[in-house]
Formats: C-alpha cells, sequence, structure tokens
C-alpha cells in the first residue's frame, strides 16, 4: 500500500489541473484515472471554446471560476504554445423571443463583469457572417470568446504536474474507500491500495457515485450526451466567428465554430441519458444537426463531413459546480463541472488548494510553475512540416506521415517518448492529429501503426 500526502481521482482537464497546482508544493501527490490516457473521457470532447464567462450565472463559484480560470488558462496557452484564436463570438437571436432576451444577456454579462459585448444590427451582422441563413435578426457580440486546442491544454497540466513530481496511475477505477487512522484508503480494481491524507474528488462523470461512497447526497450526475459534426477544412472560409445561439434551460444550444485544427464543428445536442459510458453517434442526433444546420448556414451543410463524434457532460440538478470540502474527512469533491470546465481548470486547482490548506494541510511552496512547451496543433501558426529550423536540426520534421492532417514523423516519435506518452492509438491521435483528417487513417494508419510500439498503459508515469 502506498501513501500520499493528497490523491486526486480523475486525470481529466480539471484533475490535472488540480494535480500541477498541488504539484508545486511540499507534498506528495498521486493522480489517478480509471482509463488509459488522461483528458480521456469529458475532456477530449468538448467544443473546444475558451470562455469569458459572459454568460455564466451571476454570483455562481462557476462564474467566479471561469472568469479567473479564463485569463488563468490565456496566460498558460501563450507560455506553453497552446494554439488560442481569439476569434470572437457573436450570438445571434433568430425570432423575436430571442430577440427580445439580449438585453438580459448583456446585463448578465454585465454583473459577471464582462463589459465588452456589443449590440450588433442585422446589417453589420450579415457583413461579417455572409453565409449565415436568413432570418437572423440580430447579435451580440463577445469579442473575447476564443477557440483553444483543447487535446493539448489537460496533457499540458498533466505533464507539467509530473515534471513537478506527481505521480500518474492510469488504468486505476476507484472500487471502494475506507478510513483507516489518519489515511483514507482507495482500493482499486486489480487490488491495488492508496492510504492518502486528503483524497480530492475530481471523477468527471462518476463524480456522484465516489462521493456517495464518502457518505454525501448531494448531487446526482445525469449524462448528457453531447454528438457533434466535424466539416472538411474546406468548410473554414464559410464562418469568421464562434456563432452562438440564445441559450435555453438544456445548455447552450447548437453552435457552429472553427476549430483551431482548421475544420468546422456542428453541436452539440443535448440529451440525457443513464448510461454514463453512451458516446455513440446516433442517425436522430445526425439528422438533428443537419436540420439546424441547414437553417443556421445552408452552404455548411453542402461540406463534406470529416468526423462525427460524442461528448458526455457532467451534469446535475443543480445550476452551479458542486464543489464541497468536507475537513473532518479530509475530503474534497469537485462534481458538477460542466463544458466551461477547460476554461475554469487552473482556477480550480487554486480554488481546491484554498480549500486543502483552510482545511489543514500544510502547504509550503517549493517551486514555481514548469510550464512545458508543448508542440503546436493549431493551424493558425507554424506546423513542424512548416519549419525549417526544425526539419534542418532533425529531418524526422520534414517526413510527413499523415498527408490529411500534415503530421510528421518527428512529431509521431516525440508523442511516444514525450513525459505523458501516447499509449494507445486514439491517444496519438490527440498528441499529433495523426489519422483524424479526411481520410481518418485509411492511408496512412497501417503504417503509423507499423512504425510505432505503445508501451502498455498500467505503469506508473513518474517524473524522470
Amino acid at each position: 500500500m502506498r501513501d500520499v500526502d493528497v490523491l486526486v481521482v480523475g486525470a481529466g482537464v480539471v484533475g490535472a489541473a488540480i494535480a500541477r497546482e498541488l504539484g508545486r508544493y511540499v507534498v506528495s501527490v498521486a493522480l489517478v484515472d480509471a482509463s488509459d490516457d488522461i483528458g480521456n473521457a469529458t475532456s477530449k470532447a468538448n467544443t473546444a471554446i475558451l470562455h469569458t464567462g459572459f454568460d455564466a450565472y451571476p454570483g455562481s463559484l462557476e462564474s467566479t471560476l471561469v472568469a479567473r480560470g479564463s485569463t488563468l488558462l490565456r496566460d498558460y496557452a501563450a507560455a506553453a504554445g497552446i494554439a488560442v484564436e481569439a476569434l470572437g463570438a457573436l450570438l445571434v437571436a433568430w425570432d423575436a423571443e430571442q430577440l427580445a432576451a439580449l438585453d438580459g444577456i448583456e446585463d448578465k454579462a454585465r454583473r459577471n463583469g464582462y463589459t465588452r459585448t456589443r449590440r450588433v444590427a442585422v446589417d453589420e451582422l450579415y457583413a461579417r457572417e455572409p453565409h449565415l441563413g436568413a432570418g437572423a435578426l440580430a447579435a451580440v457580440e463577445v469579442p473575447d470568446e476564443s477557440i483553444i486546442d483543447p487535446w493539448s491544454t489537460p496533457l499540458a497540466f498533466a505533464t507539467e504536474a509530473v515534471r513537478l513530481g506527481v505521480t500518474l496511475h492510469l488504468r486505476h477505477r476507484v472500487t471502494g474507500v475506507r478510513a483507516h487512522g489518519d489515511r483514507t484508503v482507495v482500493s482499486f480494481d486489480g487490488g491495488d491500495e492508496v492510504a492518502a491524507r486528503w483524497v480530492v474528488n475530481a471523477a468527471g462523470l462518476r463524480s456522484d457515485v465516489i462521493d456517495r461512497s464518502f457518505g454525501h447526497e448531494r448531487f446526482t450526475i445525469v449524462p448528457r450526451r453531447g454528438q457533434l459534426l466535424v466539416f472538411d477544412k474546406q468548410a473554414r472560409p464559410l464562418v469568421n466567428h464562434v456563432l452562438l445561439p440564445v441559450p435555453s434551460a438544456l445548455g447552450k444550444g447548437v453552435l457552429i465554430s472553427p476549430t483551431v485544427f482548421g475544420n468546422v464543428m456542428l453541436g452539440p445536442t443535448a440529451e440525457n441519458l443513464d448510461d454514463r459510458t453512451d458516446t455513440s453517434s446516433t442517425q436522430d442526433g445526425y439528422g438533428f444537426l443537419l436540420e439546424k444546420g441547414r437553417l443556421l448556414m445552408p452552404e455548411l451543410v453542402g461540406e463534406e463531413v470529416t468526423a462525427v463524434y460524442a461528448g458526455l457532460r457532467a451534469a446535475t440538478e443543480h445550476d452551479d459546480y458542486q464543489i464541497h470540502v468536507d475537513a473532518d474527512q479530509r475530503y474534497v469533491c469537485v462534481g458538477g463541472i460542466r463544458s466551461t470546465g477547460l476554461t475554469s481548470a487552473l482556477a480550480i486547482g487554486e480554488h481546491v488548494r484554498g480549500l486543502l490548506a483552510d482545511g489543514g494541510l500544510a502547504l509550503r511552496e517549493a517551486r514555481g510553475p514548469q510550464i512545458p512547451a508543448m508542440p503546436n496543433l493549431g493551424d493558425a501558426f507554424p506546423r513542424p512540416y512548416q519549419r525549417d529550423d526544425l526539419i534542418a536540426a532533425d529531418a524526422d520534421y520534414g517526413h510527413v506521415v499523415c498527408f490529411c492532417e500534415r503530421v510528421t514523423a518527428g512529431e509521431i516519435r516525440d508523442a511516444v517518448a514525450s513525459d505523458v506518452p501516447a499509449r494507445t492509438w486514439e491517444g496519438l491521435r490527440r498528441r499529433t492529429r495523426a489519422m483524424n483528417g479526411r481520410c481518418q487513417g485509411f492511408f496512412c494508419g497501417a503504417g503509423i501503426e507499423a512504425s510505432v510500439s505503445l508501451a502498455a498503459p498500467t505503469e506508473a508515469v513518474s517524473p524522470r
């Protein structure tokens, strides 16, 4: 049985951010996840928007953490080389009811401390988005809404955490917890156990299950499936901004957004499910999104669809994040973190660190941030195959192996040999973009698989 000061359960973007924050202090930290890779659940399948927090519920913890996290993540991404494009968003009203709601949306933004919204009249709206479908009435501009690389972000947090001394354990699904003196013993499938002074529950879709294992009945996760369509890169010139709908009770609705990878995304749906693992795409979901797309931007749905995917959001019956500290149990619950978790993750890390300190965990800072330099996956910035300096130093960066996404042999090699290495083919896709293009690996997949050996993700990842 291993012994640590803090055990963080869940290596999605939030859990990795918490581990990264705690790694700077003189405490031993372990980060565990049931999956075979970091960021392998909700974090890998979202709308990839770096939010301003303009539309959060005013006065909520989510509002506070999204606003703080937005600033932190923009600075972090710039330092780490994570692709971000500040396209701005246009929140479009399509009927009289939505038009009337724009005043309330601008007021909510001001109450959240965001004062840069601006009303856009219909003539200006179509001048800026000429391919928008007919019938839009007006819009609210949110100039600081941005798109971000959603895969490199949790990877950067996990990489920094490991470099700071955090131990990462994959394929560790929690099966039970029990008190043992001043420790909580957490058991995993396979028989492994960890004794922790504090447990931080950042388990996403299973955060309510783990919360109940500590004796609490505070919230219930209802998996909300969001299906999305990804259009080919030739569709990219059709869209200039993130195009948002007026939100409904089920969420922010169907949007159209460019991606930093050069595609255009349409979605998501919002379907409440019972199955916490059902990320299948459905014919009904596909049809629903095409119907919406024909109204929002008819030319877009005439373009080729490169991929269809679905993600599950950790929705609860509450309108806010479910972050609780139980100092007598030495336990922090970080649950109900929905789509804004990508933006707020670094602020959640700060917040949890404060809760632990207030709860009695001695935290003495030992080192400052050690932000890693991440490989650029964004099309708006130079990729390795375009950089003569890299190719001159290492010819592998000039050897393209995935022609759809312009991925080189050097990038594949680096992803397999990194501090938090790719150990599955899906993990390799998210670290490099290989096999994610038009052919979906049909042309390049066999060659890449023949040239790469992936280690089994059962061993711990420790600092080098």
